[in-house]
């Protein structure tokens, strides 16, 4: 009888433990659910716009999917008219001239210098298509790319500038013809690549589809060795002293390109 009784006071005492731990776990539960519920959603960004928090942190659009404000030819007044706004995106109309570009386009600008920065956008490139974003350029010269590093944008696949180069300096996301993109991880033809390309007191990263590719210093000796061991001191022998704030540009290479999302963030 003694040890019945003891198991019977046992478990009348451990029935209302029991109970309050499932008690708790259940008010834990519902405080997650209800905290789930209070935390604010990340506002997605709409296309060739700012998002609130984005608004906040100091990006600035570049453009707005509608107009070609702030943008103009390099060392032109106008913009040109084989570029064009279509579908929410700035698209090159591509001439088949290859370097030389389309009779009525040229590389394009924004029309203001930028110095510590990062600059964010999208871009499509057409079969067989070459393009480029460059930075810290200047105006002194007949085009952009004799003074501005360059991003590159290619289709890897078909365009003969994928063998050509160094090492697959020549391939998308790489510095032109200077270091390449590693890892390379540029999309094929037809789908949108984002990129961020950051500046800040001479170290600068190419960043695609959401991996640092390329990192480097301007102005140190290792990067005027490297300069002055390719094809640039041949265009403009100050090449290597890029300076430390400048323009923005999008190349005109003969090929379709599309670009949106364009937006910068000053640092």
């Amino acid at each position: 009888m003694r040890k019945i009784s003891l198991v019977v006071i046992f478990g009348l005492i451990l029935i209302p433990v029991l109970s309050s731990c499932k008690d708790k776990k259940a008010d834990q539960k519902e405080e997650v659910a209800v905290e789930a519920e209070m935390a604010p959603e990340t506002e997605e960004a709409p296309m060739n716009a700012l998002t609130s928090e984005e608004q906040a942190d100091g990006w600035v659009l570049l453009f707005d999917g509608k107009t070609s404000e702030g943008w103009r030819g390099y060392k032109k007044e106008n913009f040109p008219a084989a570029w064009e706004i279509v579908d929410g995106t700035l698209h090159m109309i591509g001439s088949g001239r290859g370097e030389a570009g389309s009779k009525d386009g040229g590389d394009i600008i924004f029309d203001k210098q930028f110095q510590n920065f990062t600059l964010s956008l999208e871009w499509k490139i057409s079969e067989g298509g070459n393009s480029g974003i460059f930075y810290l350029g200047e105006e002194k010269l007949d085009y952009i790319w004799k003074t501005a590093p360059e991003m590159q944008i290619l289709d890897n696949e078909k365009h003969p500038d994928a063998k050509l180069g160094k090492d697959g300096n020549r391939m998308a996301g790489s510095l032109y013809d200077l270091i390449p993109a590693k890892p390379q991880n540029a999309k094929p033809v037809g789908e949108w690549n984002k990129v961020e390309l950051t500046v800040y007191k001479g170290t600068v990263v190419h960043s695609q589809n959401g991996e640092n590719v390329v990192e480097y210093h301007l102005w140190t000796p290792e990067w005027n060795e490297m300069v002055a061991g390719s094809k640039f001191p041949e265009l403009n022998p100050e090449w290597a002293d890029v300076p430390s704030k400048g323009y923005i540009g999008l190349q005109d290479h003969g090929d379709d390109v599309w670009f949106r999302n364009i937006k910068i963030k000053e640092l």
